[in-house]
């Protein structure tokens, strides 16, 4: 079985059983398994002198251990390769979430507040319905890239190794790449790397949304869109997504209390939006997926 079809059916189980809750709540899904790994290695080592040269090297160690257990893994055959990688992808939880949040528009304020909290980081207290929807539909747009396309897309380039070490350095990224005193040195090394794994990834991303909403990528603006966000790979999927939604995405917004005042990400889309637009955010996610599984079958279909 080629890397194509293996992605396909790995693309295929997690869009049909996404993230069970009767097995998680009885074993340690992996991705908990790597944040623990880290967080141990956080606690252990992020103090003292060198924290960079430990972060490099705790960076370093997550690749290799990714690699090696996914190299262990493949050893296995196709199925279970594919099993694993459907695993580490995360299309049907994150389509879910994002849909609860509308879903939870429609009934109350309230509701929506504690349903968009599950899958942001940033005060939803004061949120009124459109700052829940923003921030529902950016999430998102992030998480499909970071949760979805980029670990496909590392599974084409190398397989289920390639696609864990990828997964590994993403979750070190999201728990210790902070410019904060703690982890500005030792987490340097796993948010450089990340910003590397996902230079292609987010922009691939980008295109997937686009063409899944009837449009060829406008790359001039959304590279003029996307240089608006603080990452610089985060700002692709998201400059997409608002653009073929034609919402006004990012904006003013507050961070522990502190109210940040980032730009608008196509400023001139609509700023007053609700249920119905997360709704339609969703179905794009949908559509950019099933490119994504058209685009893994061609090898496949090309070798045939």
């Amino acid at each position: 079985m080629t890397l194509g079809l293996t992605l396909s059916l790995a693309l295929i189980l997690d869009a049909i059983f996404g993230e069970p809750r009767w097995l998680w709540s009885r074993v340690p899904h992996p991705a908990v398994l790597i944040g623990r790994a880290i967080g141990w290695a956080d606690r252990r080592f992020n103090h003292g002198t060198a924290r960079k040269l430990r972060g490099v090297l705790l960076c370093a160690s997550l690749i290799l251990g990714g690699l090696l257990i996914g190299t262990i893994l493949q050893a296995f055959g196709p199925l279970v390769e594919a099993l694993a990688a459907a695993i580490l992808l995360a299309q049907k939880s994150l389509a879910q979430h994002v849909a609860q949040v509308g879903d939870a528009l429609r009934v109350s304020t309230g509701s929506a507040r504690i349903a968009v909290a599950r899958i942001v980081g940033r005060d939803t207290a004061a949120l009124d319905d459109a700052g829940i929807a923003r921030a529902a539909i950016e999430s998102g747009a992030e998480n499909l890239s970071d949760g979805v396309i980029a670990p496909a897309f590392w599974f084409l380039v190398g397989g289920l190794p390639a696609m864990l070490a990828y997964k590994a350095v993403n979750t070190a990224d999201s728990m210790v790449g902070y410019r904060t005193p703690r982890h500005q040195d030792f987490g340097w090394a796993s948010a450089r790397m990340d910003d590397l794994l996902n230079l292609v990834p987010a922009r691939l991303t980008a295109a997937l949304i686009s063409l899944g909403s009837g449009r060829w990528p406008a790359w001039g603006q959304l590279a003029r869109d996307a240089r608006l966000h603080r990452s610089p790979n985060a700002g692709w999927p998201e400059a997409a997504m608002a653009q073929s939604l034609n919402v006004a995405l990012a904006g003013p917004r507050t961070y522990h209390g502190t109210t940040q005042d980032f730009p608008w990400v196509h400023a001139g889309g609509a700023r007053s939006i609700g249920a119905d637009d997360v709704d339609r955010a969703v179905t794009l996610q949908w559509r950019a997926w099933a490119l994504m599984l058209i685009l893994a079958l061609i090898p496949a279909l090309v070798l045939a």
